[in-house]
């Protein structure tokens, strides 16, 4: 695939961006800053305005798919949505955030009384751009949630994907590395099961 990946220089992009390259596919790597992106082979580095739709357009032109992986805080589905459209890209992964995930019936993590508070404008905003998304019809979008804490770590391989519920592990952890959840977001390129749904990935 032509990968057109959105933050390719974050935390959490450059992990997805390993994979992908792991993988055989070759990637249009954005960045707000081209220049931290290494030139190797299967990489075309470009910056681009994500709340500038023509902009954006132009450099996702081409691709099979676009992985945003940028904070939610900086730019909304509306921002997001027209430049795929406009560039005739009709898959949309997009890297989510915990929040929105589910403790109880209804009940969202980023409802509780113990979620910090210096992460809860974030978590709100993923929640609204999800809640966009579910209304979108044409792009084939999938919005994977990884569990509450998420760390650079190991590629393990060893994780367990799950629904609209936050995924606690038998320690009473709730917990991904940035690789694995590549790993899971990759998988679900390839393997499409969550065409216009979230899903989370955890151990």
């Amino acid at each position: 695939m032509n990968i057109a990946l959105i933050g390719a220089s974050g935390n959490v992009g450059s992990r997805i961006l390993e994979e992908a390259l792991r993988r055989g596919h070759t990637v249009i790597a954005i960045a707000r800053d081209a220049g931290k992106i290494a030139p190797r082979e299967n990489i075309t580095a470009g910056s681009a305005d994500v709340k500038d739709s023509a902009a954006l357009a132009a450099a996702i032109c081409g691709a099979d798919v676009v992985i945003s992986s940028g904070r939610f805080a900086n730019f909304t589905a509306g921002d997001l949505l027209p430049a795929l459209k406009q560039a005739g890209v009709k898959r949309l992964a997009v890297v989510g955030g915990a929040g929105s995930l589910e403790i109880a019936p209804g009940k969202a993590l980023v409802d509780t009384p113990d979620f910090p508070a210096e992460y809860k404008p974030e978590a709100s905003a993923g929640r609204a751009f999800l809640n966009d998304l579910r209304q979108e019809h044409e792009i084939e979008w999938t919005f994977l949630s990884p569990s509450a804490l998420f760390i650079a770590g190991e590629r393990t391989g060893k994780f367990r994907l799950g629904g609209d519920q936050l995924l606690v592990g038998t320690d009473g952890k709730s917990w991904i590395s940035y690789e694995d959840y590549a790993i899971a977001l990759l998988d679900e390129l390839e393997q499409p099961r969550h065409v216009r749904a979230r899903f989370t990935v955890g151990y």
